[in-house]
């Protein structure tokens, strides 16, 4: 077959059992060079394997949160990995796609894992067709066949459990309930706030970053930064929190002192957090989760709160206090949809079969009365 030039310069001579399949495949490419769509055959020779551990240094590069880098890096290592084996990036194909799902489900994994796991494999198909150029299908993720995952439904906590999560946590971390249940704050929000954010006088804090494995991040979204105004009992809250001392190292004997002082122990920074580990670092989620999980089985609730569901009560409690209009709630809720505050936060719309509805009954009372008077 006569050899041709690639638009990447490199000479081309590709064999061919028949010579119509040979002028085939020529018209065929020269046809896809002169549209500027042509893919180069060898880029998708490299093991997909290889592929996987670069576009986890990509993703690393890429993305400023760590969780959801992490989250990647294990779904990577611990399941799409090993289920590449020594296949090539350029031979994976649909049925790849729904075999990775099916040893997924061998492992007896929850739906809703399956379903994350399988985000991350698409992701990573998708970054190899934009930015490997692998000429893969069209629909090698399309359209695959998941288990049906069952969607968590927040546990809304009453004003008298979460006071009891409260009464039964840590006292030093007795404060993050409140900040997450009066405040609205997340988990790594609470752990990063520090006192120079908050404007006691004027009832006021300043939600600027989150903390996440002991390091300042960016928060959640651009709606999550803002000042917000705050609960005066939240900040009495806090204002007790700060004058117990409760965000200092904790106290330790004089011997255990004397033995950091002969490792060469040295103690976090002072950073100015408002809630703090007990050696006076930045808190993080494995070490605080030990102490939610004791309070909530201590408090007799839901065994299944999470503390996000702190969060879920706060937007509720603003939703359904009538003080404040729907967008009002959805801005103290640092939403940026305003369909997350109403049809994810506000709560399940329970209890409307039992609810006293007088609106109708108000209006046309007004108005027959109105008309009475005009008649008069």
């Amino acid at each position: 077959m006569t050899p041709f030039t690639d638009p990447s310069g490199n000479i081309r001579k590709p064999t061919h059992k028949h010579y119509d399949e040979a002028v085939a495949f020529l018209a065929e490419t020269m046809t896809d060079i002169r549209r500027g769509t042509w893919v180069d055959p060898e880029l998708g020779k490299i093991l997909a394997k290889a592929a996987a551990e670069e576009w986890l240094e990509w993703i690393k590069a890429k993305h400023d949160v760590q969780n959801t880098v992490d989250t990647y890096s294990s779904h990577m290592r611990t399941h799409i990995i090993p289920f590449l084996g020594r296949r090539t990036a350029g031979s994976l194909r649909r049925a790849d796609s729904n075999a990775f799902v099916d040893g997924l489900i061998a492992k007896n994994l929850s739906a809703g894992y399956i379903a994350q796991v399988f985000k991350t494999w698409r992701i990573w198909v998708h970054w190899l067709v934009n930015e490997k150029e692998v000429p893969l299908q069209a629909n090698i993720v399309h359209q695959i066949v998941l288990p049906k995952a069952t969607k968590r439904e927040a546990v809304e906590l009453t004003p008298a459990e979460v006071a009891r999560i409260a009464e039964c946590i840590e006292p030093r971390f007795e404060i993050l309930v409140w900040m997450a249940a009066c405040g609205g704050l997340r988990e790594g929000e609470v752990f990063g706030m520090t006192k120079d954010r908050i404007d006691f006088p004027r009832f006021m804090w300043h939600i600027k970053e989150q903390r996440q494995r002991g390091k300042a991040v960016a928060t959640k979204t651009k709606a999550s930064t803002t000042w917000n105004s705050v609960d005066p009992f939240l900040m009495h809250k806090i204002a007790a929190h700060l004058a117990a001392g409760l965000d200092k190292p904790e106290p330790v004997q004089r011997a255990t002192e004397l033995r950091r002082v002969r490792r060469g122990t040295v103690l976090p920074p002072d950073e100015g957090l408002i809630v703090t580990n007990h050696r006076g670092g930045a808190l993080n989620r494995n070490t605080f989760h030990d102490y939610w999980r004791y309070a909530v089985q201590e408090a007799g609730v839901d065994p299944d709160t999470h503390f996000h569901d702190l969060k879920h009560f706060y937007t509720r409690t603003l939703a359904t206090s009538g003080d404040h209009d729907p967008k009002t709630v959805q801005r103290l809720s640092r939403h940026a949809r305003f369909e997350e505050t109403w049809e994810t936060y506000a709560g399940s719309g329970a209890g409307a079969e039992t609810v006293k509805i007088t609106a109708f009954s108000d209006a046309f009372t007004a108005t027959d009365d109105a008309e009475a008077a005009e008649t008069a």
